[in-house]
């Protein structure tokens, strides 16, 4: 065989049915001439939805712990008592208290007293007053005797009832000033009442 032209078939070959295409509908039609943005539009839609759900499923920060509670962050310690004048000793027993915030936001001393009955406090400087954090505030406590026969006689664990306010809560706390205010008190008390009995 020589020469140019088209390839015939041999012997015992057929030449095969070739499947037509089926007609297509509208919507395939359709998606044949603008599968371009079909695609881009299901790719971004994809990638949208994916990064909501990694946006919203990230681990959060831990929100912050909340400020400690008053009572937690408060120290009250017995200093010393005040001397003055003989008239300022008549008022009554004064004495220092150092008031001291550790940690957390301020505190407001928003009352301060004692449990007796025949006792009245007075402060310097009056409630309520605020201490910041980090800080210590000196406080003149000033008690009177009232009535004699309802102030204790030799008092064992004397303590200030305080109540404390901070951003987290109010609390009324009792603080015990140790057995050097115990006897300071008692002797002041001892001295008043002596004298009232006159």
């Amino acid at each position: 065989m020589s020469g140019v032209g088209p390839v015939e078939p041999g012997e015992d070959t057929h030449v095969r049915d070739v499947p037509q295409p089926r007609p297509r509908g509208p919507l395939a039609l359709r998606y044949d001439r603008h599968r371009r943005t079909v695609l881009a539009s299901a790719a971004a839609l994809v990638v949208l939805s994916g990064g909501g759900y990694l946006y919203t499923s990230r681990p959060q920060p831990r929100p912050a712990p909340p400020p400690p509670y008053p009572s937690q962050a408060v120290d009250l310690v017995y200093v010393a008592p005040v001397t003055g004048s003989p008239s300022t000793r008549a008022a009554g027993y004064s004495f220092t208290v150092l008031l001291s915030v550790r940690s957390g936001p301020p505190v407001t001393v928003t009352r301060l007293t004692q449990p007796y009955d025949g006792l009245s406090v007075t402060t310097s400087p009056a409630a309520p007053f605020q201490t910041n954090s980090h800080s210590a505030r000196k406080i003149v406590v000033t008690l009177r005797v009232t009535e004699c026969e309802k102030a204790p006689r030799n008092p064992g664990l004397p303590f200030l009832d305080v109540t404390l306010r901070n951003v987290r809560a109010i609390e009324a706390h009792s603080f015990i000033l140790g057995s050097r205010y115990a006897q300071d008190l008692s002797r002041a008390l001892e001295v008043a009442c002596s004298n009232d009995s006159r």
